[in-house]
């Protein structure tokens, strides 16, 4: 069974930086493809960025430019490295990793204040 635990969120002012982090168990990491995305109030849940077992990256528009997505796979880790965050960026963000079945954290609440 895997699991994923999510860390690094937190409050932070418009302008500064948070790192997401997204620590998984099992042996299936390296395989698959990882990803964060991210669920405003009242709205639904949308992608910020994946990366594949690859490494090729894919982002947002609204976050191109501004946010990172790594992995490590020596530490079974996806990251999310987020600059220059807006109010707009608040919102509770989820990783999700990705092989013949999608395994979902549990998510990590990112507010960012005007």
């Amino acid at each position: 069974q895997v699991q994923l635990v999510e860390s690094g969120g937190g409050v932070v002012q418009a302008g500064g930086s948070l790192r997401l982090s997204c620590a998984a168990s099992g042996s299936i990491f390296s395989a698959s493809t990882a990803g964060w995305y991210r669920q405003a109030p009242g709205k639904q849940r949308e992608l910020v960025a994946t990366i594949s077992r690859g490494g090729n990256k894919n982002y947002a528009d609204s976050v191109k430019g501004r946010f990172t997505i790594s992995r490590d796979n020596a530490k079974n880790t996806v990251y999310l490295q987020m600059n220059s965050l807006k109010p707009e960026d608040t919102a509770l963000y989820y990783c999700r990793i990705s092989w013949y079945a999608d395994y979902w954290g549990q998510g990590t609440q990112v507010t960012v204040s005007s």
